[in-house]
C-alpha cells in the first residue's frame, strides 16, 4: 500500500505522539509498504525549532525507508491563544504543497490533535479519492475546556465544529481506549465507524534491565538509591507539585529519591517549588535522548503516572505501556474511574492512589520501598501484560489489517471494520 501519514509530531521529537508515529511508519515500511509522512519542523516539547531545521521552509528526508516531508511552523516559546491558532494554521498552509509530492496514496492516516490538520487531510482525501483514517490521541476541545486551558467561546465553537466535521468526513476513526469510543458514540458517531487500537511499546527496545552496572544510575549519582521516576510531558493536567509534596513526606528516608525528567522550562518552575518547600530529595533532569530511555527506566524502582482529579476520564497517557514494559511497578495518582486507572488495574502492574494526594502517593511509595517482593510481583505482571497486549508488533498487525481492509473494500459501505478477537477488545479499555 501507499500510505500517507499526516502528523504534526514525528522523529526526532523524544516524547508524546512522535515516537509512536515514527514506530508505526517505520514498522509498516518493514512490512513492505510505502510510507510518506507530512510533518512540521521538530519543536516539541520545548516549543523551539531544533537546530538544523530553524529558518527553513521545507526539508525532505529519508529515514529507515520512510519519506519525510517537513514544512515551516510559525511558533512562539510562550504562545497565547492567537499564537497557538497561527501555529496550527501555519502547518495547514505550509504543508499543502507537500501533499502533492510522491505517488497517490491509497489511504491517509491523520493524527489529532491538532484539530486543524483535519482540513488538509480531508482535502487530500477528496483530491486523491482515498479514505482518511482519523487517529484520535486526545479529544479536543473537550479536554482543554475541562482543564480550563481554553475559555474563548468563539474558539470553542470553531474547534467543536471542526471536530464534528472530522468525525463526519473520516472513513474510519481509530481511538486508543474504550473511553474514547464511548465519548464519540455519545456525540453521534456511528459505533461501526470506530476501531480501538491502544498505543503501543516496542517490547524489544524497552524491557526489564538490572540496576547493576547501569551507567545512567552512576552518571546521576543514584547508586544505592530507591528511585521514584516521573518522565515525560509536564503540563497542567499532571500537577507535579503532588510529586514534590510526596517527596517531602518521605524526606526522612535518605535512600528514597524522586526523579522528575521533563522539558527545561517546566523544570524551572518545579525547581522554584522544591527550593520553596525544602524538597532536597528531588532530582530534576532535562528530557533524555531516546537511546537512554531503557537505562533510565531500568534505573527506577517505581514509575509514576500523575493526573489531576479533574482530568477528563478518557485521558490515556502513552507512558503507561512504556512503564509496564520496563518491568517496574507503577503508582498511578489518577482518577479511579478514568481510563488510566482501568488500564493499570487490568495490567496488574501497579497501585492506584487518590489524585492530588501527596500522602496517598507517599504511602504507596513507602509500601513498595519496604516490600521489594511486592514491587517485583507488580513489575513482572506489568511486563507480561505489555508483552501480551501492548507490543508494537500487535499494533502493526492491527493497523496493517485495518488499512488493508479499508483499501480492499474502499467502495463498500463505510465502517465495515475487521473483527478483532475478544482478547484484543478486552485490553482496549
Amino acid at each position: 500500500m501507499h500510505i500517507l501519514i499526516y502528523s504534526y509530531n514525528y522523529h526526532p521529537e523524544p516524547i508524546g505522539i512522535a515516537p509512536l508515529m515514527t514506530e508505526l511508519a517505520e514498522g509498516l515500511v518493514k512490512r513492505g509498504h510505502e510510507v510518506r509522512v507530512i510533518t512540521g519542523m521538530p519543536n516539541y516539547p520545548e516549543r523551539e525549532i531544533y537546530d538544523g531545521y530553524r529558518g527553513k521552509w521545507y526539508i525532505n528526508e529519508q529515514k529507515n525507508g520512510v519519506t519525510i516531508h517537513r514544512s515551516y511552523l510559525r511558533i512562539k516559546s510562550k504562545p497565547n491563544l492567537v499564537d497557538r491558532l497561527l501555529l496550527e494554521l501555519s502547518f495547514v498552509f505550509t504543508s499543502l504543497p507537500q501533499g502533492f509530492k510522491g505517488e497517490r496514496p491509497d489511504v491517509i492516516i491523520l493524527t489529532v490533535p491538532p484539530l486543524f490538520g483535519i482540513l488538509p487531510a480531508t482535502l487530500f482525501g477528496w483530491l486523491y479519492n482515498c479514505p482518511v483514517v482519523l487517529n484520535v490521541q486526545d479529544i479536543l476541545p473537550e479536554a482543554a475546556v475541562r482543564m480550563g486551558l481554553l475559555k474563548n467561546k468563539w474558539m470553542i465553537r470553531i474547534l467543536a465544529a471542526l471536530e464534528k466535521f472530522g468525525y463526519q468526513t473520516a472513513h474510519t476513526i481509530s481511538v486508543i481506549a474504550d473511553g474514547f469510543r464511548e465519548n464519540l458514540v455519545n456525540k453521534g458517531v456511528p459505533v461501526n465507524k470506530i476501531v480501538c487500537i491502544p498505543n503501543w511499546v516496542n517490547v524489544n527496545f524497552i524491557y526489564p534491565l538490572a540496576k547493576q552496572n547501569n551507567s545512567w544510575i552512576s552518571s546521576h549519582k543514584l547508586d544505592g538509591k530507591f528511585v521514584v521516576l516521573y518522565s515525560g510531558n509536564i503540563a497542567l493536567t499532571q500537577g507535579l507539585e503532588t510529586v514534590i509534596e510526596a517527596a517531602i513526606c518521605l524526606r526522612h528516608i535518605r535512600d528514597i529519591v524522586f526523579v522528575i525528567v521533563g522539558e527545561s522550562k517546566a523544570l524551572q518552575r518545579l525547581q522554584e517549588y522544591c527550593l520553596l518547600h525544602g524538597a532536597d530529595n528531588v532530582l530534576l533532569l532535562p528530557l533524555q535522548s531516546r537511546e537512554k530511555l531503557p537505562e533510565m527506566l531500568a534505573a527506577s524502582d517505581v514509575g509514576l503516572i500523575v493526573q489531576k482529579r479533574n482530568v477528563i476520564s478518557f485521558n490515556m497517557p502513552s507512558k503507561i505501556p512504556l512503564l509496564l514494559a520496563s518491568g517496574r511497578p507503577i503508582v498511578g495518582s489518577v482518577p479511579a474511574t478514568g481510563t488510566a486507572a482501568k488500564a493499570i488495574e487490568l495490567s496488574g502492574g501497579g497501585i492506584i492512589v487518590e489524585p492530588e494526594s501527596p500522602d496517598a502517593m507517599a504511602t504507596a511509595v513507602y509500601d513498595l520501598y519496604m516490600n521489594p517482593s511486592l514491587g517485583t510481583i507488580l513489575g513482572n505482571a506489568g511486563r507480561h501484560f505489555a508483552e501480551e497486549n501492548y507490543s508494537l508488533e500487535q499494533a502493526l498487525d492491527r493497523y496493517e489489517g485495518l488499512l488493508s481492509h479499508i483499501v480492499t473494500n474502499r467502495k463498500s459501505t463505510m465502517g465495515m471494520l475487521p473483527k478483532f478477537n475478544s482478547k484484543e477488545s478486552v485490553v482496549d479499555g
